[in-house]
């Protein structure tokens, strides 16, 4: 259980500073200079930063994943029934690994967004949504919770 410890504190702190980011985002485009070079760079498209609502959206469920991934894994102090963390931890996986892998095809040579997000895309975002997802699959699948409710 150790291993599955070590792999879920990794994950939640992934999905905790991606939260954080979102979070920032709601009232500034950083580190990127301008909400010009924001859309080009994260999102694909547009003119600027999305709406701080959607930003505060995603850094919520993105923080809620953290939590639950931590928890299963006993990292953190466990709240509510065994089976609804599971669930949440097992949606969060199923989640960040499909958006890991179709980005490259949903995002790829034949998407209307930038060349710059389909370069960053293929090289990072979806490499760290697969990676994010297969380890929150290994603790919703084999997270500590079982014997320590």
């Amino acid at each position: 259980m150790a291993v599955v410890r070590a792999v879920g504190a990794g994950v939640a702190a992934g999905l905790g500073v991606t939260a954080a980011l979102h979070a920032v985002w709601t009232v500034t485009p950083w580190p990127l200079r301008t909400p010009e070079e924001f859309a080009d760079v994260v999102v694909g498209a547009g003119e600027g930063v999305p709406s701080a609502r959607a930003c505060v959206t995603v850094a919520g469920l993105l923080g809620t994943a953290s939590y639950l991934v931590a928890a299963e894994a006993g990292v953190l102090p466990r709240v509510g029934p065994r089976g609804l963390r599971r669930a949440g931890v097992r949606a969060a996986a199923g989640v960040l690994l499909a958006r890991g892998l179709t980005g490259p095809v949903v995002f790829g040579r034949l998407s209307p967004r930038s060349a710059r997000f389909r370069r960053l895309n293929v090289r990072y975002y979806s490499p760290l949504c697969v990676a994010l997802g297969a380890g929150a699959a290994a603790v919703g699948w084999r997270g500590s919770s079982a014997t320590n409710c």
